[in-house]
Order: C-alpha cells, then structure tokens, then sequence
C-alpha cells in the first residue's frame, strides 16, 4: 500500500481532557479503524521554543514521546480532521511511505 508515516511529538505532561496526547492520539487512531500506532519515548529533546525536556528518574511529566502510525491517506485525513476539531495542538511529520506485510506468520 502507498500511505504515510505520521510522527506526531509530544511531551508526556501535554494533556488533553486529563490525559496525555499521546495517549489520547493512540485512542483516536484505534477509534478510527488504523491498524497500529507506537508510542516511543525518547530521553531528551528540545522543541520550537529551544527549552530542554528530559526524562528524570522520579518526575516523568518533561519526557519527549513520539507517536508513530503507517497511514492510508484517507486514514490520515480523519486523523487530522478530529486533531483539529478537538484543537489540540501538536506537532508532526507526514512522509510517503510503502507499507504492508510480509511472511505467512502469525
């Protein structure tokens, strides 16, 4: 299949309605029928504003996290449509890719 990547980052203490963006990103795109959705948390970055986040080995709130998706375009429009119409704001990267499966497994 021909789609995208969606990236979207995030910090772990960006809420929407009481939880994490991420974790609400990892709820609409199950909502909306993708097929799967990673959560990667990193240890370090920094965003538009140039301030450090970090990861703290009692306080987790400042961690980076990236969502990742493999998306059709169509998948991606209604992502994109509820993000806005919930009027989140977050950013994120949007790069054609092939997907698919490979193998007989499982």
């Amino acid at each position: 299949m021909i789609g995208y990547q969606l990236s979207f980052f995030t910090n772990q203490d960006h809420r929407h309605h009481g939880k994490p963006v991420s974790e609400w990103l990892i709820e609409e795109a199950r909502k909306l029928g993708i097929r799967g959705a990673t959560l990667l948390n990193a240890s370090e970055g920094y965003g538009q504003h140039r301030r450090i986040h970090s990861t703290h080995f009692f306080d987790l709130s400042d961690q980076p996290q990236e969502v990742v998706l493999a998306v059709t375009a169509e998948e991606a429009d209604k992502l994109f449509e509820k993000i806005n119409a919930e009027e989140i704001r977050v950013f994120y990267t949007k790069t054609k890719i092939e997907f698919g499966m490979l193998g007989n497994g499982v």
